[in-house]
Parts: structure tokens; sequence; C-alpha cells
């Protein structure tokens, strides 16, 4: 019986690896969408949305049905709990890459306001940051989970660059407006998706440490 449902855990995180995968996939396609300037990558973007929707929906109905047949102990419990939130978090990235690309659709209509270098920086860190929350998951390594959260600030340091950036190009030339506030959207939404990276590595550390660290500090205790 035990080993049975190690396989079912197994089988699990391995959907939870490719749906990783997807979004970190959607990221970059979104923010390439920008710098390239091709509306076929943003379209790209909101094709792949439906396969981890269906991913979420998939992993969610698993883990519940896993809660009730096997009525796991304190661990496991806390393992099934943590993906069914990993998994949440990760299908919000994705919504927050077709944010993007759909904010792509109407910056492409226009001119481009300025050379695009904060941005795609800011995508790196925040796909790291989801890339290396995961293989903490997978590694059971809580020490690699506690670094994806401080690197939380750099991300955020990024967006308020880019907001007194823009702010900067709004007032000098009014014109801009709609431009900077659209590329503000998309710093923002990038943000966001470093947030998400954060919760996950948050999930990681109470699934290795049965500690939850949400709202304090990691050397905290």
């Amino acid at each position: 019986m035990e080993i049975h449902f190690d396989e079912e855990l197994k089988v699990l995180k391995e959907k939870l690896l490719r749906m990783a995968d997807g979004v970190q996939e959607m990221i970059g396609l979104a923010v390439q969408s920008l710098v390239k300037r091709e509306k076929a990558l943003a379209e790209k973007v909101l094709e792949l949305e439906r396969g981890i929707n269906l991913s979420e929906v998939e992993i969610e109905d698993e883990i519940l049905r896993l809660l009730a047949r096997r009525q796991p102990a304190a661990r496991d419990l806390r393992l099934l709990t943590a993906i069914l939130k990993i998994n949440n978090d990760l299908e919000r990235v994705a919504d927050q890459a077709c944010n993007i690309a759909e904010t792509a659709f109407y910056l492409l209509k226009e001119p481009p306001l300025k050379p695009l270098i904060d941005i795609p920086n800011m995508a790196h860190l925040a796909q790291k940051m989801i890339s290396d929350s995961i293989v903490a998951f997978v590694n059971h390594d809580a020490a690699l989970a506690k670094n994806v959260c401080e690197r939380d600030d750099a991300v955020d340091q990024l967006n308020a660059q880019i907001f007194r950036e823009l702010l900067t190009y709004m007032m000098e030339n009014p014109s801009s407006i709609t431009r900077a506030v659209d590329l503000i959207l998309v710093s923002r939404n990038l943000e966001r998706i470093a947030d998400h990276a954060t919760n996950i590595a948050e999930e990681v550390i109470f699934i290795e440490e049965g500690k939850n660290i949400k709202h304090h500090l990691l050397d905290e205790g």
C-alpha cells in the first residue's frame, strides 16, 4: 500500500514539473514578444495557457482523490497540501504571463518607447526563481528554497527602478503615457511571478522543516 502511494506521489510530482516547464516557457515567450516585437510569440502564450489550466485541474483532482482515499499521515498530508498550493501558484504564474502577452498586443501597435533592458533582466530573475523553487521541491532542498525567497528583493528593486524610469518618460512626454503605463504593468506582472516563486519556496520549507515562514524573516527562530 505504501509503495503504491509513493508511486502516485511520484506521478503527481512529474505532472507538476511539466506544468512548471510550461509556465516558464510562457514567461519567456511573453517577454520575447515585447523584445522582438513579434505578435506570434504573444499568441503562442495564450495557446499554451489552455494546457496549463487543464494540468491544474487534473493535479487538483488527483490530490483531492488521494486525500480522500489515503487519509495520509502528517508528513504526507503536509506534502499533498503544499503541492495543492504550488499547483495554484503555477497556474497564477501562467495568468501573469498571459497578462504580459495581452499587453504586448497593445504595445506592438505603437512605436517602441525605449530599448527593453531591465524588463528582460527582471524576467530572467523571475524565471530562475520559479525554476529553482521547483528544483528545491524535487530535491527536498530547504536551503535553496530559502535562497529563492531572498532573491525576491532583487526583483522588487528592479520593479521600482523600472517604475521610476517610466514615470520620468511620462512627465517629460505626455504622449508616452499609455506605452509607459503598459510597460509598468508588464513589470508588475513579473514582480508578481517572483512572488509566486517565493510562495512555492515557502511551501518547500514548510514541507521539509514543518515551519511556516510567511510574513517572517528567514533567520528568525
